[in-house]
């Protein structure tokens, strides 16, 4: 074999190899309602698996009596038996930064096709943004 195809051949297999690994996450979920397409920057998914498995199919906002951000989000499993997820909120600035608070992970347990709504409440008045971010349960 001539040095050109021994050096094609490595380049190939290299290309191969390096086209089998995976990035890790966020990832948006595997659905097309409004919510999902229209605000990806509000729901993100943080594990691969999660992203078959979850959707969120609608999110509420609004301000407590001191000026707080409040969200709701609706999270959905898509499959037919139960699983468990963990969720938790960051809340960030106007211009979409985050300004430190994030709750705590807390455990979701969703029957099969059901969904379930999970609140969060800012701590600061400062909160105008914020994700919901659900990952597989550790």
């Amino acid at each position: 074999m001539n040095k050109p195809a021994i050096f094609t051949l490595a380049a190939v297999v290299l290309g191969l190899l390096a086209g089998c690994q995976t990035e890790p996450g966020p990832f948006l979920p595997q659905d097309t309602t409004k919510y999902t397409l229209e605000s990806t920057e509000r729901f993100v998914v943080m594990d691969k698996h999660v992203q078959y498995s979850v959707t969120c199919t609608g999110l509420q906002e609004g301000m407590t009596g001191d000026g707080r951000l409040e969200v709701a989000a609706n999270i959905k499993n898509r499959e037919n038996r139960r699983i468990q997820v963990q969720v938790s909120c960051v809340f960030k600035n106007e211009q979409g930064f985050s300004i430190g608070d994030e709750t705590p992970w807390q455990t979701l347990i969703l029957g099969e096709n059901a969904t379930e709504t999970v609140r969060f409440t800012a701590m600061t008045p400062q909160a105008r943004k914020y994700t919901v971010r659900v990952r597989q349960a550790r």
